[in-house]
């Protein structure tokens, strides 16, 4: 299952100290007044916040959602203790395998101990190899042990026969965050490059190579790396859902890959028997299989070593961990490692998210919470189904079309309906490296089961304590975690409720009419349901986000955000606080208009409340990482981006055209 939508990209990130409470649900001493609001509105909202606070050394961002995880972690933490702690825990039961995951995980002491040893049958496998079919072979019993090098291969719903789970493969294998940092000359990115050649070469030494060894190795590694990203597509062209879907048989993926062995690999991660697969980036798997013909045994062994060894860093001794920790220090900027118990905690989320979930929703939700989040979704596709019903730019064929789709989107509130079966997760205690291959053994497995299946509409692709959001095949997906304050109060006015989780909502159901999204229908297909001339009007309104973000920078004048991979969430953020903000008015005209909360009127809190979700410190090193990687704008420009695009803002803060947070008639954006 391909996720195509989320809110932010930090679903696994957990802060390193506690928040400190706010006082009021917008809290005036947040405000910068020295700035005013129609200057900078996400200063002006946020910069008192900003010059009282700073990034904690472990951290390589700090704000609003780092807080809100930080808070979940406290849960999650005395959680795992206990389950640690708990020597009567029936075996295979979920207080058994988190303790279990966790508690090999705290064991320093038995890590550094195990050393290597645990990778004993792993690296004999690639020690073995003589030849180019002993490659292939290699290849095959790594992925048996859920490694994804050099390529990816698991299931996903078919984007054109929705509810049916197909086979998947894909461009994988790099040891740097993206393909782009192996394709650009640019001084940064050689400098990138050649730490990424020392870590190779110390991961290496560490393994017992010897020093000039690691270096040639490391030179082979970089090499291969340099092709499989060569041919790689970048995020860019992957937005596109109709360039990464190419449906062949086992007999076509064989004649494109004549040196690879489809039918053994297959048996070997024993795949049912497969009519079809989807080869999302053809162009990948053929530079694949001349890499097999013409580099040499040694070259392919340098670089399997490497990759298991970048993968498994983090789960071996004290060298590992440090080399693994100070070669990340480059794209984080965090000037230190977080404690381990963060660490363990963080893996064993990874490993039973939903063990862990299924106890922090005992702890953390109640029915109504539940119940004020599934009346806010409902206000808010309402909202949608006036807007888009009102467009004047959509023809009637389409907004049927639209309105069809809006009405078949799913919700999923707090929790799954049905629990994750970690039964066949075998986890003993012994070294957590061990642990952590048997994880990865299961997951694959887990994947290659499903294919030929009817998707399960009851999975979530992210457990309850997440502090995130995403949208999905014709879904939209709330987790508990974000279902409290500053997101949602029930203390709070409705218009803070509104501009925060109301903003969400309004971002997630947006996702389904975004860039990608809207080429999707009503049954979740990918299949193109607008006029010709609509699918024009849209691109141009399309362009005019891309452009705009496009003109924004981070760090310094030359490191500029992508306007284009970042259009999906722009363009979700645009829409969503649209739709939000007529379901408040709606909500406003209902209840009747609330006196002035300290000296605010519903709208001005509406939005002083989005942008506190969004206030945030960024270390360089991350920014420029995330302006690479992430399809979000950064998160100041997620403020002052979409909110320049509307007259509503320019009308609550009385600002005047010419003022920066208005942008002018003639290029604002407006789509939904």
């Amino acid at each position: 299952m391909r996720v195509r939508f989320a809110l932010i990209a930090s679903t696994a990130m957990f802060a390193a100290h506690h928040a400190s409470a706010q006082a009021k649900p917008i809290d005036p001493r947040n405000f910068d007044t020295t700035c005013a609001a129609c200057a900078d509105f996400n200063r002006f909202a946020n910069g008192g916040w900003m010059k009282r606070s700073s990034i904690p050394a472990a951290n390589s961002s700090w704000g609003t959602w780092e807080e809100l995880n930080d808070h979940t972690l406290d849960i999650l933490h005395r959680i795992a203790d206990d389950a640690a702690g708990d020597r009567t825990a029936p075996a295979g039961s979920s207080t058994q395998k988190i303790g279990t995951y966790y508690g090999t995980c705290m064991d320093s002491s038995a890590v550094d101990a195990a050393g290597i040893a645990p990778l004993a049958p792993l690296l004999g496998r690639i020690a073995a190899i003589t030849s180019g079919s002993d490659v292939e072979r290699a290849i095959v019993q790594l992925h048996a042990d859920g490694a994804r090098a050099p390529f990816a291969f698991g299931s996903t719903e078919d984007p054109k026969q929705a509810g049916t789970v197909i086979a998947y493969a894909g461009q994988a294998g790099l040891g740097l965050p993206d393909r782009d940092f192996y394709t650009r000359r640019d001084e940064r990115s050689l400098q990138l490059q050649e730490t990424y050649r020392r870590h190779i070469a110390r991961l290496l030494e560490l393994a017992g190579e010897s020093a000039a060894e690691a270096k040639v190795d490391a030179d082979t590694v970089l090499m291969v790396e340099s092709r499989l990203a060569f041919a790689s597509m970048t995020r860019v062209e992957q937005r596109d859902p109709n360039a990464t879907y190419h449906k062949m048989t086992v007999a076509e993926l064989q004649a494109l890959t004549p040196h690879f062995d489809w039918a053994r690999y297959l048996a070997a991660i024993q795949a049912p028997a497969l009519s079809q697969i989807d080869v999302a980036q053809p162009h990948f798997f053929s530079v694949f299989d001349q890499l097999l013909s013409d580099v040499s045994v040694r070259a392919w062994q340098a670089y399997l070593r490497t990759r298991i060894f970048d993968s498994l860093a983090s789960s071996l001794g004290a060298p590992f961990v440090d080399e693994d920790f100070r070669f990340k220090q480059s794209f984080t900027g965090a000037k230190e490692m977080q404690p381990r118990w963060r660490r363990c905690l963080i893996a064993t989320g990874g490993a039973v998210p939903e063990l862990l979930g299924e106890l922090y929703v005992k702890q953390t939700f109640t029915p109504a919470a539940k119940a004020r989040a599934q009346a806010l979704v409902a206000n808010l596709r309402a909202a949608l189904r006036d807007r888009i019903t009102a467009l004047e730019w959509m023809s009637a064929p389409t907004k049927h079309e639209a309105l069809a789709k809006l009405d078949a989107l799913r919700t999923k509130i707090g929790y799954p309906d049905k629990w994750v079966d970690y039964s066949a997760f075998d986890i003993q205690p012994g070294p957590f490296v061990e642990n952590r291959m048997r994880l990865s053994r299961w997951s694959a497995a887990r994947s290659v089961g499903k294919i030929g299946k009817p998707v399960d509409r009851t999975e979530w692709i992210v457990p309850p304590q997440t502090v995130d959001a995403y949208a999905t095949n014709n879904e939209i997906t709330f987790p508990t975690a974000i279902l409290q304050a500053p997101f949602f109060d029930p203390n709070a006015d409705d218009a803070v409720n509104y501009g925060a989780m109301g903003a969400v909502i309004g971002h997630e159901i947006t996702h389904h009419f975004d860039d990608g999204g809207r080429q999707f229908d009503a049954a979740g297909n990918l299949r193109d349901w607008w006029t010709p001339a609509d699918a024009v009007s849209y691109t141009q309104r399309a362009q005019r986000v891309i452009d705009q973000f496009s003109g924004y920078t981070v760090v310094d004048s030359t490191t500029h955000v992508n306007g284009v991979l970042t259009q999906g969430e722009n363009i979700a953020d645009l829409g969503g606080l649209k739709v939000a903000y007529d379901a408040m008015e709606k909500a406003l005209a209902a209840k009747g208009r609330p006196a002035l909360i300290d000296g605010s009127t519903p709208e001005q809190r509406f939005f002083l409340s989005y942008a506190q979700i969004w206030r945030n410190l960024s270390r360089p090193e991350y920014l420029r990482q995330r302006v690479n990687t992430d399809p979000h704008a950064p998160l100041m420009w997620r403020v002052n981006g979409p909110l320049s695009n509307m007259p509503e803002f320019a009308k609550a803060f009385r600002c005047k055209a010419g003022d920066a947070m208005v942008r002018p008639a003639s290029v604002r954006a407006q789509i939904w």
